[in-house]
């Protein structure tokens, strides 16, 4: 890929953001001038990949703008713990929207900002999956449709964490929560429900919609600051595991994201335009129950009573993400 020039393989290292390298190959999080942007001292759980996400995506979107950064917060997990009244864990002009508007009161900051000659200004929009695709819905498009100059990230955690970890329409498939229980013929968060959000956003035809994980943190500084550079409606879809939602090890978070793009259930791509431009190819493809088995969301699905039938259908969607997205070089497929 040609905005990843140094690929890294190994294992076990300390070393965060690569300061081995030479100071023009580092990461933005191995700039000791970083901007620290969510900060220490927040109430994320422990191994939280939405407290990650969110450090890694401001600080890359503050380098591209030289600190001239205001960002717009849905409620969610990402508000409630990092601003717990009257402390904040923000660095950065940090405004706290209701659920469902932060893509319009975005919109409106960075209208003030136009009108004010402030061309050096930039506008972030955030949130979770369920203030993104459910609750934020009109808003987002609304925004899409007017190509507003707002970057919006979605951190996707396929659930409302905040709220005690209820179904959204980014939940997938067979996913326990606390409406989708592991009861019945086919226990868990129904299939053939749900939203494609990237997908949707690319239909809207806006400059930039791209996908990435916190398993791959260049990747994903790489696509902030390319949005970044652009003007107009852009869009990132963040995933990011949940260790008390999805019931992993805080320790896996990494290993998790890692497992949901090799296994094909979470294409990486970036779009222009709505078209697709680039994808971060499967490295070396796992079949989904090594992504599964992890989590205890899923784990009606291999108990004393399992569900091989519905694991099947999980790998199919997972094979027909491959073959749309042509995530295997040739060699591999």
């Amino acid at each position: 890929m040609g905005f990843q020039p140094i690929k890294f393989y190994q294992t076990g290292t300390y070393t965060v953001g690569n300061r081995l390298l030479s100071p023009d190959q580092r990461s933005v999080q191995a700039d000791e001038a970083r901007s620290n942007s969510i900060n220490s001292g927040h109430r994320a759980c422990q191994g939280c990949g939405e407290a990650l996400g969110a450090r890694y995506a401001i600080d890359a979107a503050m380098a591209e703008s030289h600190g001239q950064l205001i960002a717009v917060n849905a409620t969610g997990c990402l508000e409630v713990f990092s601003t717990p009244y009257p402390e904040s864990s923000w660095q950065v002009p940090w405004i706290h929207s209701v659920f469902g508007n932060a893509p319009a009161v975005a919109t409106g900051i960075a209208a003030a900002m136009k009108v004010k000659g402030r061309t050096d200004v930039r506008v972030v929009a955030q949130g979770g999956d369920g203030g993104t695709t459910d609750i934020g819905f009109g808003c987002l498009s609304g925004m899409f449709e007017r190509n507003d100059d707002v970057l919006y990230i979605c951190y996707d955690n396929e659930a409302y964490m905040n709220t005690g970890v209820q179904r959204s329409s980014a939940t997938p498939p067979a996913a326990r929560t606390a409406t989708t229980m592991p009861v019945g013929p086919e226990p868990g968060n129904p299939f053939g429900q749900g939203k494609n959000l990237p997908e949707i956003a690319m239909a809207h035809g806006i400059p930039y919609v791209a996908t990435a994980t916190v398993a791959d943190l260049r990747d994903l500084e790489y696509k902030v600051r390319r949005a970044m550079r652009m003007h107009g409606a852009r869009y990132i879809h963040l995933f990011v595991p949940c260790p008390l939602g999805w019931g992993t090890a805080s320790h896996d978070t990494i290993r998790i994201a890692r497992l949901a793009k090799e296994s094909g259930l979470f294409p990486v791509f970036e779009a222009e335009h709505g078209e697709v431009t680039s994808v971060l190819k499967i490295r070396r493809k796992v079949g989904v129950e090594e992504y599964l088995l992890p989590q205890k969301r899923f784990a009606h699905l291999f108990g004393s009573h399992p569900h091989p039938e519905m694991v099947s259908r999980i790998q199919e969607i997972a094979e027909r993400n491959i073959r749309k997205y042509g995530l295997l070089d040739e060699e591999a497929a």
